[in-house]
């Protein structure tokens, strides 16, 4: 399930492309989840573990993939239990988010009102306790934190 926190969060991180510079592992660049998404939101195909054919920038190393994709892999892969600052990643993040938080339970931080593209979801605000099933319902909580 998705948990949200919505506004500033003592203890995410939140810059987490530096954070995963430092802490990801080979193997997750690999894995076919992430393939998918590097190919989703980069445009570019996974070669290996250290390097990805960008169609814009031609080969580029892990460390130079988006913001996004690092945070979305932090999500999916990243076992320290840290809660990590998705609003560095853009609305093309948000189907990744939700398909993540269905195969596990992924708290997220949100400075900003996300753009979910599913006309049904399902996600607890922890600042308040409200699970939100729409976007209509998370834009009228959202907008009282952020």
């Amino acid at each position: 399930m998705l948990k949200i926190y919505l506004g500033e969060m003592e203890g995410a991180i939140y810059h987490p492309p530096t954070y995963f510079d430092n802490r990801y592992e080979d193997e997750w660049i690999t894995k076919p989840l992430s393939v998918e998404m590097i190919k989703d939101i980069d445009k570019s195909v996974v070669v290996g573990p250290h390097l990805i054919q960008s169609p814009v920038l031609g080969p580029i190393s892990t460390k130079e993939l988006s913001g996004g994709v690092k945070t979305l892999m932090l999500m999916a892969f990243d076992a320290t239990g840290k809660v990590f600052n998705a609003s560095v990643c853009g609305d093309n993040c948000a189907k990744w988010i939700l398909k993540i938080s269905r195969e596990k339970d992924l708290t997220i931080n949100l400075r900003h009102i996300m753009e979910f593209p599913e006309e049904e979801f399902q996600a607890e605000i922890l600042n308040n306790g409200v699970i939100v099933r729409d976007m209509n319902t998370f834009v009228d909580i959202a907008a009282e934190y952020v």
